[in-house]
């Protein structure tokens, strides 16, 4: 009986050498070799690092995303039972709302009622199972809906009570708008290695925390990101 020869060892890392700079560019890959004064190793490290933490960061992010929509659809589907679902039935709340902007009237509500028209779309029609379009609707279509020109439609009667009695809308719009430029900014592979990943940490902890308390533990029980944060190559 013959035995077959081990198979080949994988091949190592290729080192550095111009292959970096054509995947990432050169104005990316500039950026790390700044902040690594110059260091082509560090500058591939904190590359990689950032990755790591971006994925971290995403996670979090993801898992208080779905307690957001989820309560926000508790609390708009108490105001609205339908049927229809709130989100096919014609809401007074997403309905044109004018506000002068730079000198010249818009409607804060157009972008809304078009995000809500294309998940009700994407999910298949007016038909579609409320839940397959509440999943179509991106992070943006929830953050925007704790905004100040919705103080009357839609927190007053509604969406406040998605969380701990006594919450002021502002202790929930100002972290909800910094996570969604987090959000973005972690969705397009961006650098953070000046960004103030410590205080969105704290801000996903607090919105977790003022959806669900037990939410907001868990979050902080299994989160990976201060772990991360300071394993930043040096």
């Amino acid at each position: 009986m013959t035995t077959s020869p081990p198979p080949p060892p994988s091949p190592g890392p290729p080192g550095l050498g111009p292959w970096v700079e054509r995947w990432l560019s050169q104005p990316r890959y500039g950026v790390y070799l700044a902040a690594s004064q110059g260091d082509p190793q560090l500058a591939l490290d904190l590359y990689e690092w950032n990755a790591e933490i971006s994925a971290a960061l995403l996670r979090d992010l993801a898992h208080l995303e779905v307690g957001l929509r989820n309560a926000y659809d508790r609390a708009l589907s108490a105001r609205w039972p339908g049927p229809p679902h709130w989100t096919t039935a014609n809401i007074p709340a997403f309905a044109p709302l004018w506000r002068t902007r730079r000198g010249r009237r818009v409607d804060v509500n157009l972008r809304t009622r078009e995000s809500l028209h294309r998940a009700v779309d994407s999910a298949g029609g007016p038909a579609a199972p409320p839940g397959k379009v509440i999943a179509e609707l991106m992070f943006g279509f929830w953050r925007f809906l704790s905004s100040s020109a919705h103080e009357k439609s839609l927190w007053v009667p509604s969406l406040y009570q998605a969380f701990a009695p006594g919450t002021d809308r502002r202790d929930v719009d100002r972290p909800i708008g910094r996570l969604h430029g987090l959000r973005n900014r972690v969705a397009h592979h961006e650098p953070l290695l000046r960004y103030d990943v410590a205080g969105r940490v704290t801000d996903i902890a607090t919105v977790a925390g003022l959806l669900d308390p037990d939410l907001g533990r868990h979050l902080s029980a299994t989160s990976r990101v201060t772990r991360v944060l300071v394993q930043r190559p040096r």
